[in-house]
């Protein structure tokens, strides 16, 4: 099951599509058929029979079950664009940084006399470059959740809790618990 993180990374890879993918059934059958090279292949991918997949993309059938369409849907929306999907990841990863918007509980260790006890914060922080280099190599490395998860917050720390370097200077150990939500745009 994918975590937090990856579902976050797979959302913003959907949104970075310069063109939007075929809208109609026929439309969208015609592109898997092209991705998968046969109509059985796409078949499998899709949990329908072969002859379904003929009568969808001869236009016999026009609409396709609910479950089916999402299936459909789902596969369409992860071959779509895979160029524009690296391009913008290397453009993050080298230039332009990632944003995180957050909900959650944050933790960390500090010096004697401050409080350490985890409280829910709604942030919403742009993370250099190498941050996004970090996350996207962790994740082509097959990192766990918890592993991205403290990517994002060694970038929190440095950025939001020490401004840079700013303040907070015996800060350590943040970690990013009980999240409600997670979302990032590169």
């Amino acid at each position: 099951m994918a975590g937090e993180i990856e579902d976050a990374i797979k959302r913003a890879d959907q949104e970075s599509f310069t063109k939007e993918p075929p809208k109609t059934l026929k439309g969208q059958i015609g592109f898997l058929i092209r991705q998968f090279g046969s109509a059985k292949a796409v078949a499998q991918e899709i949990g329908v029979t072969a002859d379904s997949v003929n009568r969808y993309r001869r236009g016999a059938r026009k609409h396709a079950r609910p479950d089916v369409a999402a299936k459909i849907e789902t596969a369409v929306r992860a071959r779509w664009q895979p160029l524009v999907r690296k391009r913008r990841q290397r453009q993050a990863a080298s230039s332009t940084g990632i944003t995180v918007e957050t909900r959650a509980r944050f933790g960390y260790t500090a010096p004697v006399g401050t409080t350490d006890d985890g409280r829910f914060r709604r942030l919403t922080v742009h993370l250099p470059p190498e941050y996004a280099q970090r996350l996207f190599d962790a994740r082509d490395a097959g990192a766990s959740d918890q592993q991205m998860r403290q990517i994002i917050a060694d970038g929190f720390k440095e950025i939001y809790f020490q401004d840079g370097g700013g303040r907070a200077m015996g800060l350590s150990d943040v970690a990013i618990n009980d999240i409600d939500y997670l979302d990032l745009d590169y």
